[in-house]
């Protein structure tokens, strides 16, 4: 079965690649030959011909070929196997590097002179790709079992069909992805057939068992789109793992919740979503407020009705800017201070104050039944993603609490 991140991510640097070498020979630059001697059956004398030096061609353009944007992804992508050496010892390769990201630079070179081999027009074709592919997928994989695990993403729409995440995850298009099994495809209650969270192992001895890496990778990945986007995305209850080509198991991943509108990636925006999903997954914090506002996010996302999310995101605020307590009733004045502009801070302070007060009264099972909760729930859940975002992205400082009061009390100063 074929990595698909790593064939999408190395897919993608061959297109650029050829596009860049067609567009240097047709600035002047001139693929050099060699003449080669061959000997035809049943004649002793000798026949000549020349055959293209693709290889050197591309060694000389390996700075040019570096900065093309899809050069990282497939970097990144091949730094993370063992088998790379294995890859350049069995090309011919002189010299192995001894650091990763250099075996990977050194890597993707040989991959596109395999890809271009005595080519003299830098075309890329089915057949062309697949057989330099399967040449190193075989050789980062010998002797090593591989895992796939997918789960379905609600409310996440792709325009192309596959786009890699970064370290063997993806997000593909359910019906694109050969194999995948039809219930994960189709989930219950979805017309289109859904964008699955696509994780690929190699299931090495000691390593944590696949579904339970794919759990937590799954997890932050939805984290991270439901801080990159209003719209409300979901991962589906359960998630579908195979190794080689055996049958696919079933395993409970323990999330829940609907989607909430629809999210369409665009090609451009794939990139733009890649990074923000990567920063944000490094820089989430694994303890402390922020980590516990950021699970309290999660848990308002999933909740089935208004009033339990709201007061979940009311908990992440007051995590996040009220540590005197609800006593204190700074929060309200906090929010503004951060999420609003001067002239909207009364308004905004009101509206959070207002849904302090539903607050009291859903603990206390006296809210009403339509007391505009969901447009108030939109507006808190706004306001807390916002600054959750902001963090994350380094934008704002962590201790928000500190932020916010230094920007009322140069608000009081300059009144």
């Amino acid at each position: 079965m074929r990595h698909h991140p790593l064939h999408a991510a190395l897919s993608a640097f061959a297109e650029e690649a050829a596009w860049q070498l067609t567009s240097d020979t047709e600035d002047g630059a001139e693929v050099p030959f060699e003449l080669v001697e061959t000997r035809a059956a049943r004649r002793d004398t000798p026949l000549y011909c020349y055959r293209p030096l693709t290889d050197t061609f591309i060694r000389e353009r390996v700075g040019v070929l570096g900065r093309l944007p899809t050069y990282p992804a497939a970097a990144h992508a091949l730094a993370s196997f063992d088998g790379v050496g294995d890859y350049l010892r069995s090309q011919g390769e002189p010299r192995v590097p001894v650091d990763p990201r250099e075996r990977a630079d050194a890597a993707l070179r040989v991959f596109i002179s395999r890809v271009f081999s005595e080519a003299t027009e830098f075309v890329i074709t089915h057949e062309r790709l697949e057989r330099a592919y399967l040449e190193l997928q075989d050789a980062l994989l010998d002797g090593r079992a591989e895992a796939v695990v997918v789960a379905p993403v609600l409310g996440l729409q792709l325009v192309s069909s596959e786009v890699p995440m970064g370290q063997g995850l993806s997000l593909v298009r359910g019906d694109e992805l050969e194999g995948a099994p039809a219930d994960a495809v189709w989930h219950a209650g979805v017309d289109e057939p859904c964008v699955l969270a696509c994780l690929t192992l190699t299931n090495d001895p000691g390593a944590p068992a696949p579904l339970s890496e794919a759990g937590v990778r799954f997890r932050r990945l939805l984290t991270a789109l439901r801080l990159y986007d209003p719209v409300r995305v979901a991962l589906g209850p359960v998630a579908w793992e195979r190794t080689g080509a055996g049958p696919w198991s079933i395993g409970s991943l323990g999330t829940g919740g609907r989607a909430h509108g629809l999210l369409v990636i665009a090609e451009a925006a794939e990139d733009e979503l890649r990074a923000f999903c990567n920063l944000v997954a490094r820089r989430t914090p694994r303890a402390g407020e922020l980590a516990w506002a950021l699970r309290r996010y999660e848990l308002g996302c999933e909740r089935p009705g208004a009033f339990e999310a709201l007061t979940d995101h009311l908990l992440a605020l007051r995590a996040l800017l009220e540590p005197e307590g609800p006593q204190s009733g700074r929060l309200a004045g906090r929010v503004a201070a951060l999420c609003a502009t001067v002239d909207r801070r009364a308004a905004v302070t009101e509206r959070v104050a207002h849904a302090v007060s539903l607050e009291r009264a859903i603990v206390a099972g006296l809210a009403p039944a339509d007391g505009g909760v969901e447009a108030l729930l939109a507006e808190i859940t706004g306001h807390l993603r916002a600054l959750l975002r902001d963090v994350l992205c380094g934008h704002l400082d962590s201790d928000l609490r500190a932020v916010a009061d230094q920007l009322l009390a140069e608000s009081s100063a300059a009144a």
